[in-house]
């Protein structure tokens, strides 16, 4: 399998995501985001899409957004649990293993999910992470674990003009959390949990700066 291939095409995609302005419809604000879901084109669910502007550094905002083994991503998101590197498969491209936890008042079961992740810095000063669903041998569906599959998803830190110790962060999420949850669940869980993702952020990144 190309895992190179597919992480070019998921990193061109979330740009795109981004540019992209039409078809979003707004489903929850709050004081940290806007977020809002178009139908995905990828699987039979929405891609959601947040946008909000964090207090602290761009490199400050990505050490606690950075997808790695051992990473700050681990202590402060409350959707993710466990995270493993499979492969290296380049200095920017891994294959890893997630774990979640069980969500929603337990109607949502824990889940791992497999993906390449691809860490991209643009010459703005802009870093994005853009993950998809992969197979990988070393990683087969495993007991106690309901296996998802991200579709083309991430999060793009953007430098802010003329104000260093603030960043603009879009994230996409756009996942098919498998097994047989009715639709409602899904549709109110995401917006829901995204608005506590950037506030967990901020307070993450908050905690670095004080130390």
């Amino acid at each position: 399998m190309d895992y190179v291939q597919q992480a070019d095409t998921v990193a061109d995609c979330l740009l795109g995501f981004r540019k992209d302005e039409s078809g979003w419809k707004t489903c929850k604000k709050s004081n940290d985001v806007i977020v809002s879901w178009r139908p995905s084109t990828e699987f039979p669910g929405n891609v959601y899409k947040g946008e909000g502007v964090v207090n602290g550094s761009t490199e400050k905002v990505w050490e606690c957004l950075e997808p790695v083994p051992g990473g700050l991503r681990v202590k402060w998101d409350n959707n993710v649990k466990k995270f493993e590197l499979l492969e290296q498969v380049t200095e920017i491209i891994s294959v890893c293993r997630t774990v979640t936890p069980s969500a929603a008042m337990g109607i949502i079961a824990p889940r791992d999910f497999v993906d390449v992740i691809q860490i991209k810095q643009y010459e703005d000063g802009t870093i994005s992470s853009n993950a998809t669903n992969v197979v990988h041998p070393s990683c087969p569906p495993q007991s106690g674990y309901v296996r998802g599959f991200n579709h083309t998803c991430g999060c793009i830190c953007v430098p802010i003009s003329g104000e260093p110790n603030k960043t603009q962060v879009f994230s996409f999420f756009q996942t098919d959390l498998g097994g047989l949850l009715p639709r409602s669940v899904v549709d109110s869980f995401f917006p829901s949990s995204m608005a506590e993702f950037y506030s967990n952020l901020a307070k993450a990144v908050k905690s670095l700066k004080d130390h």
